[in-house]
């Protein structure tokens, strides 16, 4: 996904989803930059909000901005997915987007339709199906961050996000719906319909709401 940009919109102005990649300008890294007509340019400011734009993080190269799900499957493992409710996390490091797969809390086989998994062998009592961010909860369970991350395969601490470590003199940061959580990072409840989000290096400001899709 070299120069896109991860556009994270807000409850007012959602378009398609938590992944949009609209922008051609803030490349991943200068050597590949593509060349942007002053029309696009034009173009892209006329027709994506100021403060959009200000907010936009592109998503990380390489590895480290996309682990894939190795943790276990938390809770039984039934066939059926059933109801269940939504929470969106964000997670960011190095002023980048780190992706949270699909698959998260699943087992094999899997299918997928346009990135999505359609079916899968089970499903747990936490899981994602779309690399969106959108973590689907069984109702009536106590979950908490850490719990995602466990199911991830991922560490998650004051100092450790993911693969990534907090800068000298800095911790891993937290917010939920907007507000800075003063505690661990791990504690942050699985709510439904939390807007979560958690940094490491450069403050990225947090979106307060996400609109989750229809029957989360």
């Amino acid at each position: 996904m070299n120069g896109r940009a991860y556009l994270r919109v807000p409850r007012h102005a959602r378009i398609a989803g938590a992944l949009i990649a609209v922008l051609a300008i803030a490349g991943c890294g200068t050597a590949n930059r593509p060349t942007t007509t002053a029309s696009q340019s034009t173009t892209t400011s006329s027709t994506v909000p100021r403060e959009l734009l200000a907010q936009a993080r592109p998503i990380g190269t390489g590895p480290s901005f996309r682990p894939p799900a190795t943790g276990p499957v938390l809770g039984p493992c039934r066939r059926g997915l059933g109801s269940r409710l939504g929470v969106h996390v964000e997670v960011f490091a190095a002023d980048r987007v780190v992706i949270i797969p699909a698959g998260i809390g699943t087992r094999p086989p899997r299918s997928y339709s346009e990135g999505r998994i359609s079916s899968a062998g089970c499903y747990g009592d936490l899981v994602t199906v779309e690399p969106t961010g959108v973590v689907l909860v069984r109702p009536g369970l106590r979950l908490a961050v850490s719990d995602l991350f466990r199911a991830w395969g991922q560490p998650l601490s004051s100092r450790r996000l993911g693969p990534f470590i907090a800068p000298d003199n800095t911790r891993v940061a937290g917010f939920v719906d907007g507000q800075r959580w003063p505690g661990a990072p791990g504690s942050v409840p699985l709510a439904a319909h939390s807007e979560i989000v958690l940094e490491v290096g450069p403050h990225v400001p947090p979106h307060a709401s996400y609109t989750f899709p229809p029957g989360t």
